[in-house]
């Protein structure tokens, strides 16, 4: 493969059984993404997507054809090779998350890095640092469970680099998300691409998600139907970006005036509203980070 290339696949064929069914996943797929690519992967359901994700990520084999990432040929690696390259080449990125919830959002980061046997200390700088570039570092020491969807997806980001991997595979890592904490967690994807180098493939179906990706591959029946570029025309502007987040912190703000207000008139009771304001405040901080982050004073 091409020094050049993180991955280069070539007559990829993928073929599922169940009993006497056999199921055609991939029909002879060819594609190379280049060192440092934020690349999308779109189409239908049940076009290959997520099969060419596992593949590249040595997650599945191909039942025939070459796939080559970062060097390695993963079709001469036997099972344990293959659990140390998703060790050391990939940060999986998963649409549920995939946080082990009574580890707090350090421990989950942390978690990687124990397994590869890297030095405490290492592991405790390694983590405020990687926690500190999702930008989440004061929600270190909150559960899961403690923390937003969206926020949960950045500490899974996170602990995706934990072992400081040069591609990071990201499978749906907005499905669960709203708009708003969508565009967040693409814009840290996107973040972790610029500023940190890493080669990242995403699986999605989101339009606005795949529009932050310098390339957009469209699959389709199992084999590469387009390879384009994000129209400009289409793409989403900062402004309408940040647009968005404004209008959104407006609408908290009303939400939590109004809140006041049916305190005030025992329309709700305390844990109610102490729940509903929490809830809000929270929604409003993430907001407000963001668009710090971009540098836009509200």
């Amino acid at each position: 493969m091409s020094e050049n290339n993180a991955v280069d696949a070539k007559n990829l064929i993928k073929v599922y059984k169940a009993g006497n069914l056999e199921v055609q996943a991939l029909r002879g797929l060819s594609v190379s993404v280049a060192v440092g690519e934020m690349v999308a992967l779109i189409g239908p359901s049940g076009s290959g997507k997520s099969t060419l994700l596992n593949i590249i990520g040595g997650l599945d084999r191909a039942t025939a054809g070459y796939i080559g990432v970062m060097g390695s040929d993963l079709t001469q690696l036997n099972a344990s090779q293959l659990v140390e390259f998703r060790r050391k080449t990939v940060g999986h990125v998963f649409q549920n998350m995939n946080l082990i919830p009574t580890l707090t959002a350090a421990e989950n980061v942390e978690l990687p890095m124990a397994a590869l046997g890297v030095k405490k200390d290492q592991r405790k700088k390694r983590v405020e640092e990687l926690i500190g570039v999702v930008g989440l570092r004061e929600r270190m020491d909150h559960k899961p469970g403690e923390l937003s969807g969206g926020e949960q997806q950045r500490i899974a980001l996170a602990a995706a680099l934990a072992n400081d991997p040069p591609l990071v595979l990201a499978d749906e890592p907005t499905g669960e998300l709203d708009t708003e904490n969508a565009m967040i967690v693409v814009n840290y994807l996107a973040k972790v691409n610029k500023e940190l180098g890493k080669t990242i493939i995403m699986v999605t179906h989101d339009p606005r998600v795949a529009r932050a990706a310098s390339r957009l591959l469209r699959i389709q029946d199992g084999v590469l139907a387009t390879d384009v570029a994000p129209s400009e025309e289409a793409a989403p502007t900062q402004t309408s970006y940040t647009d968005m987040l404004k209008a959104r912190l407006k609408s908290i703000d009303a939400q939590l005036k109004d809140l006041d207000a049916e305190f005030r008139k025992g329309v709700i009771t305390s844990d109610q509203f102490v729940e509903r304001q929490t809830g809000l405040k929270r929604t409003r901080d993430v907001l407000s980070e963001e668009l710090h982050r971009l540098g836009v004073v509200h």
